[in-house]
């Protein structure tokens, strides 16, 4: 049976997304078959992938709100051995219309049950927000990545954070465990990035990555042309770190089992 995972942080602009679509691209590039889901309404991961959620006519949508089979909206892409399940604007209003939903925080675990042992890994990007399509992600998973930018206000919220997923853990997901911590926007010439790396470590204990992410002008550009990065320029320094990154992962990974 597949892994679920979800990659979560409610500040926004601290490389979720690109985490999510550059990962799942290079694990997908090791052999593995990844499953990708957009619960953020934005669809930055659905475009980093080339797909305009506009034209899609299942979308994660239509499968938490509708009961649309989750087969039925699944999207084969153009990158090695990774599909995707689209956003859609409308997951802006998903949390009204959920609100007196019967197992409403259930509504993404059940149709994930049907497809779970058809992927290895199902990576989720959370919407950058605390309310009730972040809960069916946390509800839905067995895991939590967490990405943190290495700048001045990199551990602001992630005491909420933290509280939210004791929360998820002690009431509707008693299995779910830390992932682990991806730091991002990296600058080694940077003494606050060095500092905020070892704040992070202190923080979340074992629990981070050794593997940084740079910053990196590629990286940057590689979604304004629906490319996971490793696609867009093979050579980056970006590519270079979230195939790291995807080897750790897996390594890490086997050693568990």
């Amino acid at each position: 049976m597949g892994k679920t995972i979800a990659v979560f942080n409610q500040k926004g602009g601290v490389g979720k997304t690109t985490t999510n679509v550059n990962l799942s691209a290079s694990i997908g590039q090791l052999d593995k078959k990844v499953l990708v889901l957009d619960m953020d309404p934005q669809g930055n991961t659905t475009s980093g992938y080339g797909i305009d959620k506009n034209l899609v006519e299942n979308t994660i949508y239509e499968v938490i709100i509708d009961g649309v089979d989750i087969r039925d909206a699944i999207i084969k892409t153009e990158f090695e051995n990774v599909d995707i399940v689209s956003s859609a604007n409308e997951l802006s209003g998903a949390e009204i219309e959920l609100t007196n939903e019967k197992d409403r925080e259930y509504k993404l675990k059940n149709s994930l049950l049907k497809i779970k042992d058809e992927y290895d890994y199902i990576f989720i990007d959370c919407p950058p927000s605390l309310g009730l399509l972040t809960i069916n992600c946390l509800t839905a998973v067995d895991s939590v990545l967490i990405p943190i930018q290495c700048e001045y206000y990199a551990l602001e919220g992630v005491s909420q954070l933290m509280s939210t997923f004791q929360l998820v853990k002690k009431r509707l997901n008693p299995n779910i465990e830390i992932q682990g911590v991806v730091l991002s926007m990296f600058d080694g010439r940077a003494n606050l990035s060095i500092q905020v790396v070892e704040e992070v470590k202190k923080y979340f204990k074992g629990s981070v990555y050794g593997t940084l992410i740079p910053r990196n002008v590629r990286l940057a550009e590689a979604p304004s042309y629906g490319k996971p990065v490793i696609y867009y320029d093979s050579k980056c320094k970006g590519t270079s770190a979230y195939q790291e990154l995807a080897e750790e992962f897996i390594q890490l990974e086997e050693d568990v089992i």
